[in-house]
């Protein structure tokens, strides 16, 4: 027996990074040396730095690769996987400078993890980060035929001056909202759990949402902030605290980047949700407190700034194509998010 008799194609692997090799270079920036294939990625940093600060994230997909495995789509979920890590590692005001990804599958089909890679290399260049390095894992027997997993790795840099660690906040800031592009990719498995128990496909249109199927809907990538919020600070915005919002939605992620004694008071009429959270709540019978706890509803970043810069803030962001919201104030607390329906 040799290796292939195992299920294991060391060939096909080789042919599958020479098939990827120019969409990891179209990632690369200056500070990258070297190339692909090496043990290890090895990455310059960049100059212009006093006190630099690395700051490192690292997360996955989630039940969302289900729907790409059912669908056959694959070319979206690699941007998934990269604007997880890199919104993350936004919030401190780190500015992504390479990411590498890891893919375990059960037989490798290069077709199917092109299209991830492509993915992979869009999300990286739409944050500005190289893809500098990766591992693809030929796992018989541990996932079903066509199934894949992913996971990321992302590194940023901050002058330590600059970096938000909750300090900064001040009773009386205002949270801006960044609108989502909408689910994003928490909460699939409640998602998945929904469809499937209430008789839908993935190949439906329901009314409710402008006649997209809810596959389109679903695998719709998350959005990644870093460029026009990294731009927002350079171009002379203050802003005081970011969050993420995650698994857990906002009550989980957004006192993530507060002081211990402060909480937000949110007035959850003043942004707009969309249509595929409404469809969610009705279709599957979920209560508004859940909602709110397991999906963004509609926001997907959030920051903290002065009273004196939150129309500003509101209008550079629009600028930007992104919809923007004051959603509610920092004031005094224990860390929590006052507002929420009970």
């Amino acid at each position: 027996m040799d290796y292939r008799d195992a299920g294991v194609d060391v060939e096909a692997g080789r042919a599958f990074v020479e098939q990827i090799r120019n969409l990891v270079h179209s990632t690369f920036r200056p500070e990258v040396l070297g190339g692909l294939g090496g043990f290890s990625g090895c990455f310059q940093l960049p100059g212009g730095f006093k006190e630099p600060v690395l700051v490192s994230g690292t997360d996955g997909v989630g039940t969302k690769l289900k729907i790409a495995h059912a669908l056959n789509h694959h070319d979206t979920i690699g941007i998934d996987l990269v604007a997880m890590c890199v919104n993350d590692v936004l919030t401190s005001g780190a500015e992504p400078l390479f990411f590498l990804d890891y893919v375990a599958t059960g037989k490798l089909d290069k077709q199917q993890l092109t299209q991830v890679v492509a993915g992979i290399a869009s999300g990286c260049q739409q944050a500005g980060c190289s893809l500098l390095g990766g591992e693809t894992a030929e796992m018989p027997g541990f996932y079903q035929a066509g199934e894949y997993d992913l996971a990321g790795f992302c590194v940023g840099i901050v002058e330590k001056s600059q970096l938000l660690d909750g300090s900064q906040v001040q009773v009386g800031d205002v949270a801006i909202a960044l609108s989502s592009s909408g689910v994003h990719s928490n909460g699939f498995s409640l998602v998945r759990k929904i469809v499937q128990q209430t008789g839908f496909s993935w190949r439906d249109c329901p009314e409710l949402l402008g006649g997209q199927t809810l596959g389109e809907i679903f695998l719709t990538p998350t959005r990644i902030y870093v460029k026009p919020v990294l731009a927002a600070r350079q171009a002379g915005l203050e802003i005081h605290g970011m969050a993420h919002i995650t698994g857990g939605g906002l009550p989980e992620n957004l006192p993530r980047c507060l002081k211990h004694d402060q909480a937000i008071k949110i007035d959850v009429n003043s942004w707009i949700i969309p249509p595929v959270f409404q469809w969610l709540a009705e279709t599957g019978a979920v209560s508004s407190q859940s909602m709110y706890h397991t999906f963004n509803m509609g926001i997907g970043f959030v920051l903290l700034v002065p009273q004196d810069q939150a129309t500003q803030t509101i209008s550079y962001f629009q600028t930007q194509d992104i919809e923007a919201y004051r959603i509610g104030e920092v004031i005094p607390g224990s860390r929590e998010l006052i507002g929420l329906p009970e």
